[in-house]
């Protein structure tokens, strides 16, 4: 294999593990531990562990994962003995290495989830709608009743609206009673070989190798997504080994721990630059003669209010903060001023409907109201097909969409708002069967 010795020097580079550990905290009378969980007799409550600097402590390095450039092998163990050598040369342990790739076999169901697609996209009720649904926010306030005591020290802490938190709990895993059945060394490796996100994959690999060393994660615990997510809140192993928390103070960073999961999610969004105070979204009016080639434009407050914008519940609004307008549903649906908390949410998935969902959950779980302006739930997405169709009318007009993939993205939302107002239609980038008729379809 040439290859071998041609990417052996990419994986080089080391890093320095953290020196920033938090020790056990003091527990109450007659502590009992049960699973990740402190129960003390009267209740089941973690109690959070300060962040203390100790000085002076020598860390070993270990490696940093980094990526390559994609290769191509011929079967999926060319694959495994190429990674293995580049893994090993550039500081891995070679017993755990082999010991990973051994348990990991191809699945193809792994690679065909990879690259499949819906075939109709989803509306943005369809995502609120299950976000809130009746079990998941019943189960929610169940939970943050059990854990506010954690969760209010993690705000105090990080500044993340303890709800928050709480939500991306209940979305990524059901409050860590859905954390994956897939074997995460298989479906990173069948996502490597395939190629299509190869360097992702690998970085994952060896990201979780570097978890396994340390201690962090057990090599009896490796069930988690097929693309790659593990325990109650779902990190990628890369990304866990930057923002992962030792919630618990056991020495470990475990994201199947309860403590570890929430707090490490609380960082993450704090580091993402989450603004403390501030919703991640205010439902708002427009005026009739509103005008909405402004919509998805971001503006201060005191810009939008000039404009007639004004709050459905009449929430104080800072005249200096900016806001992004955003129409969900086009012109008949509900009216929302995104904060920057809105696209900090969307460090988990960069999707718009799922910082919505997030949002809503976190609302309901904390006893407040929802969206009051009802969604046009008569209008109908467009297929795959259609959506591509779109994309490529949309281009070969001048309003480029970044590619056709069939996937109604920001970047086509914005197209097809540009297209609407030199077209007659209100500017409002909402894509229907209705709206979009005239471009979807042969």
């Amino acid at each position: 294999m040439m290859l071998k010795k041609q990417y052996l020097a990419l994986f080089t580079v080391l890093f320095l593990a953290s020196c920033v550990s938090q020790p056990t905290v003091k527990q109450p009378s007659k502590p009992v531990r049960h699973g990740n969980v402190q129960i003390t007799e009267s209740q089941t409550i973690i109690k959070p562990a300060p962040v203390i600097v100790q000085p002076n402590k020598v860390v070993k390095p270990t490696p940093t994962p980094t990526p390559t450039p994609t290769l191509s092998y011929s079967t999926f163990a060319d694959w495994k003995s190429d990674f293995s050598t580049r893994a090993i040369a550039s500081g891995y342990n070679s017993y755990d290495v082999q010991r990973l790739l051994d348990s990991a076999y191809l699945n193809q169901q792994v690679i065909s989830l990879d690259s499949g697609q819906p075939e109709f996209s989803k509306m943005p009720w369809d995502y609120a709608d299950s976000a809130v649904s009746t079990g998941r926010v019943n189960t929610g306030k169940n939970k943050f009743a059990e854990q506010r005591s954690y969760l209010s020290g993690l705000e105090s802490q990080y500044g993340v609206n303890a709800e928050i938190v709480a939500a991306i709990w209940g979305m990524e895993s059901s409050y860590g009673a859905v954390t994956g059945n897939s074997h995460l060394p298989s479906a990173l490796a069948s996502l490597a070989y395939e190629g299509r996100r190869q360097a992702f994959a690998e970085t994952q690999l060896l990201s979780l190798m570097t978890l396994l060393q340390r201690g962090d994660v057990s090599w009896s615990q490796l069930e988690g997504s097929w693309a790659g997510g593990m325990g109650q809140t779902q990190f990628i192993p890369a990304t866990w080994l930057k923002e992962g928390v030792d919630g618990d103070g056991n020495g470990h960073k475990n994201p199947w721990s309860t403590a570890d999961a929430l707090a490490s999610t609380a960082n993450y969004l704090s580091n993402a630059g989450w603004v403390r105070g501030l919703a991640p979204f205010y439902e708002v009016t427009l005026p009739s003669s509103f005008d909405y080639s402004t919509v998805s434009t971001k503006q201060s407050f005191s810009q939008w209010r000039s404009m007639g914008v004004s709050s459905v519940n009449g929430n104080y609004l800072d005249s200096g903060t900016i806001f992004e307008l955003w129409l969900p549903a086009g012109k008949e649906g509900p009216a929302l001023l995104l904060s920057k908390n809105f696209d900090v949410i969307k460090v988990y998935n960069n999707s718009s409907n799922y910082a919505l969902g997030v949002s809503l959950l976190g609302k309901a779980i904390a006893g407040q109201g929802g969206l009051q302006k009802s969604w046009p739930r008569y209008e109908r997405p467009l297929s795959t097909s259609q959506a591509r169709n779109l994309q490529n009318r949309l281009t070969n007009a001048g309003y480029d969409t970044k590619g056709a993939d069939g996937i109604v993205g920001t970047n086509t939302r914005k197209a097809f708002q540009r297209w609407q107002g030199d077209n007659g239609q209100t500017p409002d980038g909402f894509i229907t069967q209705r709206s979009a008729s005239s471009l979807a379809s042969w």
